[in-house]
């Protein structure tokens, strides 16, 4: 195969299509790490230009990049040179500028995972705007990931 072949044959990598069905939910687990799954899931789209209303690097995706300190722009070149899945753990924590043990990416994504709004009058009154959005009667979402997730089975026709 010639090295034309080869390169057009990287950067045409899977990619989900997030104008017809969510990314992955923030807590499906890549190298350990909650969020990192979904990030390359909308790089990817956002690359293809199929990223909807979905966006790389949000808020979010934040948390991460902020717990290891690495650039997610350059991540996104990764993406773009089809760099795998399988890839991304090993990536993150050699480009991270604070790389993490074992026991804190577990504890950091435990962490996540249970995050809920704040206590603060604030945060909770924006989390329950955000939740009303997509459901009035759910009493059991109470972290932020289950909200978004809710919104994302919202968003595809699904009933909250």
């Amino acid at each position: 195969m010639n090295f034309r072949m080869e390169k057009i044959m990287k950067t045409q990598t899977s990619f989900i299509d997030l104008t017809e069905r969510p990314p992955r939910g923030f807590r499906v687990r890549l190298g350990n790490y909650v969020i990192l799954a979904r990030m390359p899931d909308k790089g990817r789209a956002t690359l293809a230009r199929k990223n909807g209303e979905y966006n790389y690097n949000s808020g979010t995706d934040q948390h991460l990049v902020r717990f290891l300190g690495f650039d997610p722009e350059a991540l996104l070149k990764e993406l773009a040179d089809g760099k795998g899945d399988g890839e991304m753990p090993g990536w993150v924590q050699a480009n991270s500028k604070t790389p993490r043990a074992p026991w804190e990416i577990e504890g950091w994504s435990a962490f996540m995972e249970r995050r809920g709004p704040d206590s603060d009058a604030e945060t909770l009154a924006l989390f329950a705007e955000y939740l009303g959005k997509f459901s009035k009667t759910r009493e059991d979402v109470k972290t932020w990931f289950e909200a978004i997730e809710l919104d994302d089975y919202v968003s595809f026709g699904g009933r909250a």
